[in-house]
């Protein structure tokens, strides 16, 4: 008896202490390692993609470089080491939730089904599913895509998007998905999908980076407005504070205006060609709301 009351006791403290010990704790973590892990999209123009082997540009690159600054000076620890690992729309959160990674910014939808497993910073910028044709394909709107076939990307919010649409609209679409971003672009470009469904600004970004921009055009109404955010552990409010408080600051500062004029207005690397794109009435409201408010 005494054993078997023994053992009882013993499960009723694991459970008791379960929830604490999954509390995440990042900022101690790469204090305790000296190491901040930070993931990168090879193909998330202009957020996050690779101008030559392993050297990741962009938006959302330089947003992850200004909350290494911020951990450097929190943990004062100047010669903290960055780790760089690329990651896809299909393993991004799963290296999220088990500690692979400490921040995700990409191009990635800050949604309330997401929000279940990790946790987003404030918003940095609105988009919405629409396609990328090519200009020869006559494709203008979605009900030109009945009984084609169409691209998305493997894990996106767009793939989900087309699939409910598909339905709800008796299309009969074939949707086709990718690996990655380029993989689905190569799907049009091959002729094997008439139609690649993703966020707006990543198609401008596939196009103005082709062999021959001049072939592709964007077409049909967005679906649906979507917020990026930079995803991190759930559950651990220290280290969201700081990567809130870093990009309220740029952005209360102006120094969030002048990084999107960088990438979104003057010419990018590697064709040094401009997507020309103003920030959306959305941004312009989130620069004074800085809100975290997920899509639906």
């Amino acid at each position: 008896m005494k054993l078997s009351v023994l053992m009882a006791s013993l499960a009723a403290a694991v459970l008791f202490t379960a929830p604490a010990a999954q509390a995440a704790d990042t900022l101690a973590k790469i204090a305790e390692s000296g190491k901040i892990s930070l993931a990168y999209r090879e193909s998330s123009v202009p957020f996050s993609y690779l101008d030559g082997p392993n050297k990741p540009i962009g938006f959302s690159v330089e947003l992850s470089n200004a909350v290494v600054e911020a951990v450097k000076k929190k943990l004062n620890k100047p010669n903290l080491q960055v780790s760089l690992m690329a990651v896809t729309s299909q393993n991004r959160i799963p290296l999220i939730t088990n500690g692979t990674i400490d921040l995700e910014c990409g191009s990635t939808t800050n949604n309330t089904a997401r929000g279940k497993d990790v946790a987003f910073a404030v918003n940095h910028f609105y988009t919405g599913t629409r396609l990328l044709t090519k200009k020869s394909s006559k494709i203008k709107d979605y009900a030109d895509l009945a009984k084609k076939t169409v691209a998305s990307t493997t894990g996106t919010t767009n793939a989900l998007v087309m699939r409910k649409y598909n339905t709800e609209k008796n299309l009969d679409m074939n949707i086709v998905l990718g690996k990655d971003h380029a993989d689905a672009f190569l799907l049009v470009e091959s002729d094997r999908a008439v139609a690649f469904a993703m966020d707006d600004i990543l198609l401008f970004g596939l196009i103005a980076n082709s062999k021959n921009p001049a072939d592709y055009e964007v077409v049909g109404e967005s679906l649906q407005v979507e917020p990026y955010a930079c995803m991190l552990p759930k559950d651990d409010p220290a280290f969201k504070k700081l990567v809130d408080d870093t990009f309220t600051a740029m952005m209360k500062s102006g120094e969030f205006e002048k990084l999107y004029t960088k990438w979104f207005m003057q010419p990018i690397p590697p064709k040094n060609v401009p997507l020309n794109l103003p920030m959306s009435d959305q941004l312009k409201e989130n620069l004074k709301a800085f809100s975290d408010k997920p899509a639906t």
